[in-house]
């Protein structure tokens, strides 16, 4: 199922925050190579993490991380406007319409389903908080898996060739979109809605922001 938990709500699922941020170091220092910070508990997390996003979180029936997305509004510091700049030719990306989506982790083991159900729960989060895109830095071989999902952003800067490629783009979640990904989850809509409102009510709060 998708949960939706902000940074001080994690305290209350404690193996699935657990394996989250370790399937994080699995997923980016070990697989990937990232030069990333993890601690003694083998846990990465970065300064984004003390900022209280938003975690949307595929949790298995044992309560563990399948995946997870992390978002967070552009008006506050974010990964594309503190690290990523030369993908935009400076151009900063500010708007309370746009928020950013950063580490997108998949567990190992999880099924290509998974990652279209953590598409499917940031559409629900554009929808019900008046989203209109997200921003986002992917590498290279993101681009097979966002095109297989039938979501696939525009991109606004792109630095390297090949698997090298590091790209910056622009989501946005149009009823089709909605539909090619439900699908490609094997989900319901009315699910995806169903436990988003479980997590949020029909008048979700904004997002909190801590220095």
């Amino acid at each position: 199922m998708l949960r939706y938990l902000y940074a001080d709500q994690l305290r209350d699922a404690p193996k699935l925050r657990d394996t989250m941020f370790r399937d994080r170091a699995d997923q980016f220092r070990d697989r990937l190579g990232w030069d990333v910070t993890v601690d003694e508990n083998g846990f990465e997390r970065d300064e984004y993490d003390a900022m209280n996003p938003l975690y949307v979180v595929w949790q298995r029936p044992d309560g563990t991380h399948g995946g997870s997305m992390r978002f967070l509004p552009t008006v506050g510091p974010c990964m594309v406007n503190d690290h990523f700049l030369d993908l935009t030719d400076g151009v900063r990306i500010e708007s309370p319409l746009i928020w950013e989506c950063t580490r997108f982790c998949l567990a190992r083991g999880s099924s290509p389903s998974v990652a279209a159900a953590l598409m499917l729960g940031g559409g629900e989060i554009m929808q019900n908080f008046g989203v209109r895109h997200f921003v986002g830095v992917f590498d290279a071989r993101m681009v097979r898996i966002y095109r297989r999902i039938g979501s696939s952003p525009d991109v606004l800067g792109c630095s390297g060739r090949g698997r090298d490629a590091i790209s910056v783009g622009l989501w946005e979640f149009s009823e089709e979109a909605q539909a090619n990904v439900a699908e490609q989850a094997g989900l319901s809509p009315e699910l995806s809605q169903m436990w988003f409102d479980q997590a949020f009510g029909r008048s979700p709060q904004p997002l909190a922001m801590t220095a």
